[in-house]
């Protein structure tokens, strides 16, 4: 267990809306900041507001990438300690160990947890040894056709459709549906090209298909001092590519079913030894009550905005607390949550064209909702260029009601306000979710987006947009106001 440190200044070795999160919680702590930035996010807003910006190289992604120039940044602005946020660095072996090297207070797991974790393979093995279930798969293939022989006979021997998966994976990334043994070289190809781009680990496996179940969350905290808290559940079923869209905490399922995957999500993060903010993973039959481990997040997870909305609690603060040495210190009368929370994903996308992104472009309006129970998340503003290096996400949407059909409603009426015009987005989709009869009756699984066709058939919000548009154009070109604004 480390001693007691004061943390004084954090680098943030991340980009995009999740360094603005993470800068709220510093500055709120009176806490020095420093940022990083690739050339490519010149314009970002975090750079505006962080206490210190460093440019790290040309990019794009690589330099976000490179552990060297984040240690360099770090001893550079005098930072004693590195958040990784999401993504990125987040849950790689090398950057904890760099840091702990420097002498830097690293703001996650320990080198040796991320070990034991970050890798599919290992984790399934140390989920098995703890008894807890896990979908049947292989180990990781070996290269050639050794590799593909394996992944053949597997196969056979479990049926069709199987899943090609980056042992490093995660995001949706790396990641690959096989339905028949015709598909298996090409697809093989791709995931190992993919996690060889993004992840720089072309280990793979393979995993038996579940169709459709639900796929469920467990969000905890633990300290170094063998405390553990778990953070109520999310459901994050409706996804599009294995990358969620939306996370809804808690999870509708029943009481015992929660604390049996409570208890599982308990014993993993103690046989992982994991510290600070880490989320169990796991698909569920609902009709069988059966549940399958996927994986143990050991981070930051873009949903956990969800379950700060339902419980009111700042993870990045316990985050920062528990880097620190401190023990957990949350009443139990903190976690008695009531209501319901969801949040939505608004990425720059066109859903009806394949979810093709849409970057580039600039926002030429921008009208958020807001209101009581309504969060939002992001980086956008007027006047923004979506840049096309990066991810699609631009906003993340929480809004937080009494009840599901409270939350809904709000949800709905929060998309019907959110004007964004320039490139396409997400929005209208999620509004078409919205008014499906088994969304509202909260009844989905993993096959939702698949199985329910008629949410691609939204309007565009052409007429409203355009219309307000040429307003705000009328009174910028003509330099006044209405008489009635003065």
């Amino acid at each position: 267990m480390p001693k007691d440190r004061k943390i004084t200044k954090i680098l943030i070795a991340n980009r995009g809306e999740i360094v603005l999160r993470i800068l709220r919680t510093i500055k709120e702590l009176g806490l020095q900041s420093v940022v990083v930035y690739e050339k490519p996010d010149s314009d970002e807003y975090f750079i505006r507001i962080a206490g210190e910006a460093i440019l790290i190289g040309d990019g794009p992604r690589k330099d976000y990438l490179d552990i060297e120039k984040m240690i360099w940044a770090a001893r550079k602005s005098g930072a004693d300690a590195i958040h990784p946020g999401l993504g990125f660095l987040a849950e790689n072996i090398d950057f904890s160990e760099a840091c702990e090297k420097a002498g830097i207070t690293f703001i996650g797991p320990p080198a040796h947890v991320i070990r034991n974790t970050g890798n599919k393979v290992a984790a399934r093995e140390l989920m098995e040894r703890t008894g807890i279930p896990v979908i049947p798969a292989t180990g990781v293939l070996p290269r050639g056709s050794a590799g593909l022989q394996e992944a053949l006979a597997f196969g056979r021997k479990h049926g069709y459709p199987i899943m090609l998966k980056s042992a490093s994976g995660g995001g949706g990334r790396g990641i690959r549906r096989v339905q028949n043994e015709s598909e298996f070289v090409g697809r093989m190809l791709r995931v190992r090209s993919e996690a060889r781009k993004v992840f720089r680990d072309e280990s793979i496996y393979v995993e038996k298909c579940l169709d459709s179940p639900r796929h469920v969350e467990i969000p905890m905290l633990a300290d170094h001092h063998g405390n553990i808290v778990h953070l109520a559940s999310r459901d994050c079923s409706i996804q599009r590519r294995h990358q969620k869209l939306m996370g809804i905490a808690p999870a509708n399922i029943s009481p015992d079913l929660l604390e049996t995957l409570t208890q599982a999500a308990t014993a993993a993060v103690r046989a992982a030894g994991t510290v600070n903010a880490v989320t169990v993973e796991f698909l569920v039959d609902e009709t069988t009550k059966k549940f399958w481990f996927i994986e143990i997040n050991t981070r930051l997870q873009v949903e956990h905005a969800v379950t700060e909305e339902l419980l009111n609690i700042d993870i990045v603060r316990e985050q920062i607390r528990i880097a620190e040495g401190h023990p957990l210190n949350i009443p139990e009368e903190r976690l008695n949550f009531t209501g319901k929370s969801i949040q939505v994903r608004i990425n720059c996308e066109d859903p009806k064209n394949n979810f093709m992104p849409d970057g580039g472009k600039t926002v030429i309006l921008y009208l958020p909702p807001g209101g009581p129970g309504i969060r939002l998340d992001g980086i956008v503003y007027q006047g923004y260029k979506i840049p096309t290096e990066y991810d699609s996400m631009m906003i993340k949407m929480t809004v937080r009601a009494y009840n599901w059909e409270q939350a809904v409603n709000k949800l709905k009426k929060a998309l019907d306000l959110y004007l964004i015009a320039g490139p396409k987005t997400t929005i209208p989709f999620y509004g078409a979710i919205c008014d499906e009869p088994d969304f509202q009756a909260e009844k989905f699984d993993t096959g939702y987006i698949t199985t329910h066709p008629e949410i691609f058939n939204y309007m565009e919000p052409g007429r409203e947009v355009t219309r307000l548009e040429q307003f705000l154009t009328d009174m910028h070109t003509s330099e006044f106001f209405p008489y009635s604004w003065l």
